[in-house]
């Protein structure tokens, strides 16, 4: 049996400004933009990955108002699961994704658990961090 990770999604406050940081920044490439009764979800993806995608949506999109108001809750305090990118080079990552503007959470250091790695904050709120490989 062959299980790999399909789909990752990222609840977002505002898609458009998660893509200038999502695609813009980090380079993701928009694989779809699909609409339906006001709401909206783009998939991106990368080259190095073509079986994973990212699934930018905003909280309601697809869910009762209940849970989507839950979720929205917890995207305002900061507190849904991180995203861990990998990368070659964190330094030269970093230095990329702090000149673009995003809020730095940690700048790159040496874990004792072993990967070098650094953190962000995406536009909504979201804990990105980049480890290197």
């Amino acid at each position: 049996m062959n299980i790999s990770l399909k789909y990752a999604q990222i609840t977002v406050n505002d898609v458009d400004e998660s893509l200038a940081f999502y695609r813009d920044v980090l380079g993701l490439a928009v694989r779809n933009d699909v609409g339906s009764d006001g709401q909206r979800w783009v998939t991106l993806g990368s080259d190095a990955h073509p079986e994973l995608e990212y699934v930018l949506s905003e909280p309601h999109a697809g869910r009762s108002k209940d849970d989507g108001d839950a979720l929205q809750q917890l995207l305002t305090k900061g507190v849904l699961p991180i995203m861990v990118f990998a990368t070659d080079d964190v330094d030269a990552t970093f230095e990329t994704i702090r000149a673009a503007g995003a809020e730095v959470l940690q700048e790159p250091i040496d874990q004792p658990w072993g990967p070098r790695d650094c953190a962000f904050r995406d536009p909504s709120g979201n804990t990105v961090r980049f480890n290197q490989v």
